[in-house]
């Protein structure tokens, strides 16, 4: 991968610029141009690397979400995967090696369309659905250094976001207020040289107003970061576990706050257990190169964190049946741009 994508993928995986013309503003940064980058991101976008440049929501801030899985034979796990990923709701779908084998995040704009697309599923599947909802989050989507591929700087470095503000406190009412924002940004910026005055057109309203409502967004912590959106498979992240543990109630936080701050930690949260069939409480997704980088890292938690008492599953994840963006919103019926 050449310089130019490695720059683009690594250090605007934050704080993409909330400008007029923002691939102009990157092809200063980058010392190119604005035609190169646009070709660039769209290049990138077509093969797959970069999911979209765009937001990131707080779960449960603008809609609600799940994790949920069920268990089929194995031999079946590619009907019943394309059966699940029929559903709009379902945004991530994965095999993961366990009796319990099939997993997939599901978001919504209600609690009852969550509920109904979940007992949809039950009923198409004939299987019950284990629903693992995200009771406190501890660490989340810091995206992914490629650091393995380049030695420049990132912004992506935990160090630096360490030291941003907390955000303010969500006000419903502003969320309300951008709900027909969230619907046309939620699958990405349209790739052209004014990307937030495309967006204006479409809701009848000025760019200025399209950049501060996103502002917004971020400052009061609906938006968690706004930037590219890469794929981890794409860009040398060909290994990932989901870890969880049975924790005692009254040591969970504080030790899902001291896992979620190790580096080689993606997402950290806490889950309600399902007795008797899911008895695990603490969650959490630790990506690398290989299979044996990750083990490594588990290894690691498990002896600095004293977890080697504690039940434990590692969930290695297989084969990837569906992965994009969250849809919280359904799009207004837009005018067309240009």
């Amino acid at each position: 991968m050449d310089t130019l994508s490695i720059n683009l993928l690594n250090d605007f995986q934050h704080h993409f610029p909330l400008v007029s013309r923002p691939f102009s503003d990157l092809a200063q940064r980058l010392n190119s141009d604005t035609q190169s980058i646009i070709e660039r991101i769209k290049f990138l976008s077509d093969n797959g690397t970069i999911s979209r440049i765009g937001p990131v929501f707080k779960p449960n801030t603008i809609g609600v979400s799940t994790l949920a899985a069920i268990s089929v034979p194995p031999n079946e796990l590619e009907r019943y995967a394309q059966i699940i990923n029929r559903f709009v709701e379902v945004n991530h779908n994965y095999e993961r090696e366990h009796e319990i084998n099939l997993w997939f995040v599901l978001t919504a704009a209600t609690q009852l369309a969550l509920d109904t697309a979940i007992s949809k599923i039950e009923a198409q599947t004939k299987q019950p659905v284990l629903v693992l909802p995200m009771l406190k989050e501890y660490h989340i989507d810091l995206g992914f250094s490629l650091h393995h591929l380049n030695k420049s700087q990132s912004f992506s470095d935990r160090s630096i976001l360490k030291k941003l503000k907390s955000p303010e406190p969500l006000k419903q009412q502003e969320i309300d207020d951008a709900k027909d924002l969230i619907a046309a940004i939620q699958n990405g910026l349209p790739l052209v040289e004014r990307p937030y005055q495309a967006l204006a057109g479409q809701l009848n309203c000025q760019e200025s107003e399209v950049i501060e409502d996103l502002k917004k967004l971020i400052k009061n912590g609906a938006i968690k970061r706004f930037g590219v959106v890469v794929r981890h498979h794409e860009i040398g992240y060909r290994a990932n576990a989901m870890v969880v543990w049975d924790i005692a109630d009254e040591i969970v936080d504080p030790l899902g706050k001291a896992i979620g701050n190790e580096d080689c930690v993606t997402l950290c949260y806490r889950r309600p257990r399902v007795l008797p069939r899911w008895p695990y409480n603490l969650f959490c997704m630790i990506h690398g190169k290989n299979r044996d980088e990750v083990t490594a890292c588990i290894e690691q938690l498990c002896v600095k964190h004293q977890l080697l008492d504690h039940p434990q599953q590692i969930l290695f994840s297989g084969t990837r049946f569906k992965q994009r963006g969250a849809r919280y919103q359904q799009p207004k019926v837009l005018q067309k741009v240009g």
